[in-house]
């Protein structure tokens, strides 16, 4: 800590900080451009000058860039120094020398940094006449909308692009005060993380595409604390509504989870919610007329419901895990625990179950996302994380950089100090291990891969964990190549002081996960301060492995037998999980199909009955992410508010009023409360989820939590597209929320629970400064959500030893080839790939072949090849990867027509098609 004066007052402040961010985390407004939390200081744009003085006595000072200078103890500071001041409007001023006067029509208007900044300066005339500098836009793909004469050039964006993302596509064009920044020339951006220079970007110059299509001021929306659902990363998330309409989705910040930044998937794929698709009404479907759908009221629709689940001889529930562990457990309470499923599939489910043991028994940690950016060695196996788990993948991008930080540290350069790090190390990094079918967007990164199937990926680990401790058991027939690569890997992990470990489900491989458990085994019997990271593929996967039930293959094998007559299926397409055949099969032995989803999904065209759930935006739910941190979403809106006739509610609410129409309940859940009570009292590994977020009576100083910003036009405008004469707003008896401006909406009280970052004189993102405890620090009431799964430090003397099962080598065939699953960001994730934009980067299905077996069977990039899986026939367009070992073919996996039974299977390539 550090003794500085600021203005003739003293404060105490942490001295590894430079001047800005300590002024910042201490509430206090100093202008600035270039600097970013994350992005560290480089000293580009001089706006952040402030006056520092020899001592107390020194009264004239010198001008310094607050966040190029470091702390020093019992120094004195004045940032209301007229010089300082002075020097700061001047800055503005010659920034804004280019810019144009278009704040009216950008789509920043009102959320934007640079106005901000202009204010704080106190710059308000312009006084330039002359001609001023343009630019050509560029097309940059459907996510992110390019204006280029809105640049003041801090170089934000290639600083997080290229520096912090890992992209290659976006730079920096031309010299002086004629630089472009953007492609070399017109194209997509291929970035994973694009969208997150709509935030990045102090100005217009960068905006959300998607927004721009049904365009609001940020002062006119809704707003609400959310989580993403795309993945199992758990990020959190503010998404922004009007008139019933999601119209952007921003970044909240956690800062044990995604900080300031999100993956594309996360921030562009709720389109789904504004489908006109989506089942709005309680449906019938006439058994008498092909493709006739009957609208129910809903006490119709509960009574209908109510007598054929009654008349059924047996009912079974189906759960999901892209639902709340709330609708899932009312689901359970509807069907009975001995009759519901979880949904998933029998492998995934057993995996499920292997990794939280795993997570709980091997004695190591399991990291949030900033965790992992503090360890200095990693090994990833199996997964592409860019793929399944992008916003880990960004994080394991930091790890890496990580390694310039430590060695700059040593020749005490500051963290902050980017400009000088980067120039010093000189891209040394922090050791990456990547253990792949294929080449993925971290090989850049990595020291060393090593690519094969799925069975040789989990050798290779048991043979890490065998030359790290020589109790684990060995794999005797490596060949000398792998051993020594193997080798290499041990010496560094041995001199590493917090290695890490990374697995996941994507591979569908249980020796996988079991050589990654004992890599970790093998972490703790070295002394080496390890961690344990395991990525399981859905939102609440985690969840609803710890919430119990048996698989969806018994639900199926139930219905085969024709042991159960009736079925309820939460928010789960059957389709996506098993074979169509064998779904098709046990369907059709059901008397009744009841489908509670707010997607059309093929499961929910073939119910009897369907029920409209709500979505993340209009309902509550509690989601465990990979970490086992259960975390709260809270609704944005009321649908029915300006829908009168919409009939959409949380599945929760539908499946708890069937119970109480079925039976004669003594339990009344009118609040979303008293269903995360039940589901901890009834199931104690969940038992801490009442702690993930404050329950609906908190209020600060008397007042709920507004959704709205206090600019807001408030409820005389909120329906003002269908009447002028406007109902009461909606009240929210499930949450502290309260819709619309009316609600406590300061900084001053700490809170966990922000659903839009905004104080005083900053509107922009740059405004969770002041929600922090110190700048990129945790938030100040601490960051959401609560942890679930805990090490058991005393696991070696019970419970999980090393695994032995090592599978065999694998074994190369001639006509046959093992069928890997293949990710994308964008087609893999069922609901993201129902948003239009999303849809315009999902590419088409394919084939991948190793560039060995493409010139053994002589096929070039122009080929379409027949593929057999069984009874399955595909003619896919191939693709060319210089990774992919002999014998192995890559499919994508979750894409439109591609079956879900042929991944781990052999497959023949038995012709090929000129195109």
């Amino acid at each position: 800590m550090a003794t500085i004066h600021i203005d003739g007052k003293e404060y105490e402040v942490d001295g590894a900080d430079n001047l800005l961010q300590a002024c910042l985390s201490l509430g206090l407004d100093v202008p600035y451009f270039c600097w970013h939390p994350s992005l560290g200081s480089v000293g580009s744009c001089r706006q952040c000058a402030v006056k520092q003085f020899k001592d107390k006595d020194d009264t004239r000072g010198r001008l310094v860039m607050s966040c190029m200078t470091g702390i020093q103890d019992d120094s004195y500071i004045s940032i209301e120094d007229d010089e300082a001041v002075k020097f700061r409007a001047s800055i503005v001023e010659f920034l804004m020398r280019n810019h144009p006067h278009d704040c009216p029509v950008c789509a920043e208007g009102g959320h934007c940094h640079l106005q901000d900044m202009t204010v704080m300066t106190g710059h308000s005339k312009r006084r330039y006449r002359q001609e001023k500098r343009t630019h050509q836009n560029q097309y940059l793909g459907p996510f992110v909308k390019h204006e280029m004469n809105r640049c003041i050039a801090c170089y934000r964006c290639v600083r997080f692009y290229k520096d912090y993302a890992g992209g290659t596509d976006l730079g920096v064009y031309g010299a002086h005060d004629n630089v472009y920044f953007g492609r070399a020339k017109d194209g997509v951006l291929e970035s994973e993380f694009s969208g997150n220079l709509t935030e990045v970007c102090p100005t217009g110059v960068f905006t959300d595409k998607t927004h721009g299509d049904h365009y609001t001021r940020k002062w006119d929306l809704q707003f609400a604390p959310s989580i993403c659902q795309g993945c199992s990363s758990g990020c959190n998330t503010s998404p922004g509504e009007r008139y019933g309409e999601v119209r952007r989705i921003e970044n909240r910040y956690n800062g044990q989870v995604n900080q300031y930044f999100l993956c594309d998937r996360g921030r562009f794929g709720y389109g789904y919610v504004n489908n006109a698709d989506r089942p709005r009404l309680a449906l019938l479907r006439d058994a008498n007329a092909e493709d006739v759908d009957i609208t129910l009221s809903v006490d119709s629709a509960l009574d209908r419901t109510a007598d054929r689940l009654k008349r059924a001889r047996r009912v079974i529930g189906i759960g999901s895990p892209r639902a709340s562990l709330e609708s899932n457990f009312a689901l359970r309470e509807l069907v009975g625990a001995e009759n519901f499923s979880t949904g998933i599939e029998a492998g995934e489910l057993e995996r499920l179950h292997l990794m939280q043991r795993m997570l709980r028994e091997s004695g190591l940690p399991t990291p949030s996302q900033r965790e992992i950016e503090h360890h200095d060695a990693v090994i990833v196996l199996g997964e592409d994380l860019t793929q399944t788990a992008a916003r880990i993948a960004l994080s394991l991008r930091q790890t890496a950089r990580g390694g310039a930080v430590e060695l700059a540290g040593e020749y005490k350069i500051p963290e902050w100090n980017a400009a000088a790090i980067d120039n010093y190390a000189q891209g040394y990094k922090h050791p990456v291990f990547m253990a792949t079918v294929t080449e993925t967007k971290l090989d850049d990164i990595a020291r060393d891969t090593y690519h094969g199937s799925p069975e040789e990926i989990a050798r290779f680990g048991f043979g890490i964990a065998a030359a790290l401790d020589e109790s684990a058991p060995s794999v005797g027939d490596l060949d000398d190549d792998v051993q020594r690569q193997v080798a290499d890997i041990v010496d560094v992990l041995k001199n590493a002081k917090r290695p890490l470990i990374i697995a996941g489900e994507s591979l569908r491989s249980n020796a996988v996960l079991k050589a990654a458990f004992n890599i970790a085994k093998a972490f703790k019997s070295a002394g080496l301060n390890g961690s344990l990271t395991l990525v399981p593929s859905e939102a609440n996967s985690m969840g609803l492995a710890m919430l119990g039930g048996e698989s969806l293959d018994w639900a199926i094998k139930e219905f085969a037998r024709q042991d159960a007559d009736a079925a309820v299926v939460l928010e789960n397409d059957l389709y996506r999980r098993l074979p169509a055949k064998r779904v098709d099969e046990a369907l059709d032995n059901l008397d009744t199909l009841l489908v509670v989803d707010h997607t059309p999904t093929p499961t929910c065209l073939r119910a009897d009955i369907v029920l409209p759930a709500a979505t993340f935006a209009e309902g509550d739910g509690t989601l465990v992410s990979q970490e086992g941190r259960a975390q709260r979403f809270f609704q944005v809106y009321d649908p029915s508010y300006y829908r009168p006739d919409d009939q959409t509610h949380e599945a929760w609410r539908w499946l708890h009023a069937l119970h109480t129409t079925i039976e004669d309940r003594k339990v009344d859940w009118t609040q979303l409360d008293q269903v995360t009570q039940e589901v901890a009292n009834a199931v104690p590994a969940l038992a801490a989820i009442v702690d993930a977020a404050p329950n609906a009576s908190f209020r600060i100083k008397g007042q709920k939590i507004a959704r709205s910003p206090h600019r807001s036009s408030g409820r005389t405008a909120m329906r003002a597209n269908l009447s002028v004469v406007e109902p009461r707003q909606p009240q929210d008896k499930d949450s502290m929320l309260a819709f619309s401006m009316e609600g406590y909406n300061g900084t001053h009280e700490p809170r966990q629970q922000i659903p839009f970052a905004w104080s005083p004189g900053w509107n922009s993102p740059q405004a969770w400064n002041k929600f922090q405890d110190e700048v990129g620090g945790s938030l100040r009431a601490g960051d959401p959500g609560i942890r679930l799964i805990e090490p058991d430090t005393d696991s070696d003397s019970r419970g999980l030893g090393y695994f032995s099962d090592i599978p065999s080598a694998f074994q190369l065939y001639h006509d046959r080839w093992q069928v890997v699953p293949l990710y994308h960001l964008h087609g893999s994730e069922e609901t993201s790939s129902r948003s239009k934009p999303v849809q315009e980067r999902i590419p088409d299905a394919y084939i991948a072949l190793g560039a060995a077996d493409v010139e053994t069977l002589g096929l070039d990039r122009a080929s379409k090849v027949r593929v057999r899986v069984g009874k399955h026939e595909l003619l896919l367009p191939l693709r060319i990867s210089s990774r992919l070992r002999r014998g192995v073919i890559g499919i994508p996996r979750g894409f439109e027509n591609i079956p879900v039974d042929i991944f781990g299977e052999w497959a023949r390539l038995e012709q090929e098609v000129r195109a």
